[in-house]
């Protein structure tokens, strides 16, 4: 926008300077054009004068007064009183000149003027009309073509430094008119990064005064309700885990201590719902917290995040074969950035995805990918594998898609992977693995070390 504005600024008084100078440059231009015709020809009349007498004396005057001019001048003439000056070249203006008894004047160009001004002005006899010959001047115009280009040339010069001090005035007065905008651009971007707390300062003409403090009301109501919501997730996660909790102890417990097939099988069914649910709200409260930001990114470890993970799942699929094998560029200790337990929970919810997927005996292939400014996590598994009418919907909430080991998933797991990667600026994406199954690949921005 200062750009927009010192250009608009810079253009308005290049017009101004355009409509003051060049006209005054034209007329001067046409000053000087006129003020040098007028004045030969008056040394042109007066040599005529002096050439019609046809005396003896008035010819001697015009020859000494035609060798006095330097090498600027040159004079001709026709009559024979003037035998010591070089006669002219037959021509049209010469013809005009001596037949109709008017002079004639020829610049060289059309535009401007060319390298000579050549002047014909006829003689009359003395008391008579009658021509009795011609004065031709030829006058070098290099003198007027100096003067010329200071009349030009200091025009343009005094046009660029207007322009140079217009242009610093712009950038001043652009800066100082954009300032308020930029104060709401800062608050702004500290909201996007997670600083609810962000205020813009009321400056600047009413209309930006106006914003600001609409601004800020809203970031007051904002940061209200934020908080409103981090006391909600605290609460219901304390709340809704609790009887949760007792809930499936009771359950164990009754199961412990019946016999009976029938009622063992309907409470292990009762657990299965009740461990559903637990990860449902687990989700639920997880989404919550990414959705309000909590907390910002920082670098992290990759790899050992990962392995970590990793070490967390293997006995679970070790239970039924299934290999968990890490490949790709581990030895570079990448470092993402990402907020803290984010990325933690952004692999156990891939992972369990895919082991719930992979038949026995199976593998998971865990793949690091740096990649300049930002890193892959890819988890390849051995499962069915999605259409491409289930990757569409894979991301929505609650949506589940066909495992091979029933359906005892929340239906959250990738949405709440996506919301966690999109809140620390990265990505998730799914693809079809190689030999079949299913690709998820996370990407997070790299953290450079300084």
């Amino acid at each position: 926008m200062i750009r927009q504005l010192v250009r608009s600024y810079v253009l308005l008084v290049a017009v101004a300077v355009a409509l003051f100078t060049v006209p005054v440059a034209f007329t001067l231009t046409d000053q000087l054009r006129g003020d040098t015709e007028a004045s030969v020809l008056r040394e042109g009349d007066a040599m005529a004068l002096l050439l019609g007498d046809g005396r003896a004396a008035s010819c001697q005057a015009l020859e000494e007064m035609a060798k006095a001019y330097d090498d600027e001048i040159q004079v001709t003439a026709t009559a024979s009183c003037a035998a010591d000056l070089p006669r002219p070249a037959r021509d049209t203006a010469l013809t005009r000149a001596l037949q109709d008894g008017r002079p004639t004047t020829d610049w060289g160009s059309s535009f401007i003027w060319g390298p000579e001004l050549v002047i014909t002005v006829p003689a009359r006899a003395a008391g008579t009309d009658r021509v009795v010959g011609a004065v031709r001047i030829l006058y070098s115009t290099d003198e007027m073509t100096d003067r010329l280009w200071q009349i030009w040339g200091f025009r343009a010069v005094l046009a660029v430094l207007v322009l140079g001090v217009a242009a610093v005035i712009g950038v001043v007065a652009a800066r100082r008119l954009t300032r308020p905008l930029r104060q709401l651009n800062d608050m702004a971007s500290k909201f996007s990064d997670g600083d609810l707390t962000a205020r813009s300062l009321v400056t600047g003409p009413p209309e930006t005064q106006t914003l600001a403090r609409t601004l800020n009301q809203g970031a007051e109501r904002l940061d209200t309700l934020i908080a409103a919501q981090r006391i909600f997730v605290a609460d219901a996660s304390h709340q809704l885990r609790t009887p949760l909790t007792a809930l499936r102890l009771s359950l164990d417990n009754i199961a412990d201590g019946v016999d009976d097939e029938f009622v063992r099988e309907d409470v292990e069914q009762a657990t299965a719902e009740v461990v559903r649910m637990s990860r449902l709200v687990n989700g639920l409260l997880v989404l919550a917290r990414a959705e309000a930001k909590v907390t910002a990114a920082e670098p992290l470890p990759l790899i050992d995040i990962v392995r970590e993970r990793l070490a967390v799942w293997r006995p679970a699929a070790d239970e039924r074969g299934v290999t968990i094998a890490l490949r790709g560029s581990t030895d570079g200790r990448p470092s993402v950035l990402s907020s803290p337990g984010h990325l933690d929970q952004m692999l156990d919810n891939v992972l369990s995805n895919a082991l719930e997927v992979s038949p026995d005996g199976g593998t998971i292939t865990v793949r690091v990918d740096p990649r300049g400014d930002v890193v892959g996590v890819s988890v390849l598994d051995e499962g069915p594998g999605m259409s491409d009418a289930e990757k569409s919907r894979a991301f929505d909430r609650f949506w589940r898609g066909q495992g091979l080991t029933g359906k005892a998933g929340s239906g959250l797991g990738l949405a709440v992977v996506k919301q966690l990667a999109t809140d620390d600026g990265g990505t998730v994406s799914l693809t079809d693995a190689p030999g079949g199954g299913l690709c998820v690949t996370i990407t997070l921005r790299a953290a450079h070390r300084g």
